[in-house]
């Protein structure tokens, strides 16, 4: 097999960028989700529920992506379709940040935490144009304590439209948001699709508001 130069230097990016990732997990093991950056099979079922929201357009689909890491899910977003001006993506650690900086120049990526989503959605200029459709969640959301988990989800509910969606994944098969605060918090939780070929396999839960999560991203996955 015959290596070319853009080979070669594919294989570096690949490698700094793991490198990046896995001294942002070793700083804050409990604020990221992956052990690492996940996979296109992941991508892909994260994605899925954009197709099912009121406004299936990828062109005008207004999305928020917590925890971006190296980039996995916003390289999909991209390539969705997804227009620049509609997309924020926040990244709290700063190596990372500067690493997504580095691979997506013509987005909007802000250093900030997800706990303060909407100060920092309403700082960047990105609510002036409306709410977003959906919040993409790259945290690790099962580890953090539920005081934790309640800012977050209401922060991002707080920056979602009407039948929007927040869409995380998680290692297993259960909801990493308890019944007890979904309740609280009047949400709604279905699992949306395994991605059994990610290492290691991820569940994708899609919570929204309980009063509209019967019309809107419910359709089954046909490979769970």
């Amino acid at each position: 097999m015959r290596f070319t130069s853009t080979d070669s230097t594919t294989r570096i990016r690949t490698v700094h960028q793991i490198r990046v990732f896995l001294r942002a997990w070793a700083r804050d093991p409990m604020g990221v989700a992956a052990v690492l950056p996940s996979g296109r099979q992941l991508s892909q079922k994260m994605l899925k529920p954009l197709s099912l929201l009121p406004d299936t357009n990828p062109a005008t689909q207004r999305v928020i992506e917590l925890g971006a890491g190296t980039g996995a899910f916003t390289r999909a977003l991209i390539d969705h379709g997804l227009h620049a001006r509609n997309l924020l993506v926040v990244e709290r650690d700063a190596a990372l940040h500067g690493l997504l900086c580095q691979r997506f120049p013509g987005l909007q990526v802000i250093q900030a935490d997800a706990c303060a989503l909407r100060t920092a959605a309403q700082a960047s200029g990105y609510l002036q144009e409306g709410p977003a459709d959906a919040v993409i969640s790259g945290l690790g959301l099962l580890s953090m304590p539920r005081a934790t988990q309640r800012s977050i989800l209401t922060e991002a509910f707080a920056v979602l439209r009407p039948g929007g969606c927040f869409v995380q994944f998680t290692y297993g098969h259960a909801s990493p948001v308890s019944r007890a605060l979904r309740d609280d918090l009047g949400l709604h939780v279905r699992r949306a699709g395994l991605a059994w070929r990610n290492a290691p396999p991820a569940s994708v839960f899609v919570y929204q508001r309980a009063f509209t999560a019967p019309h809107t991203c419910q359709a089954p996955d046909p490979t769970q």
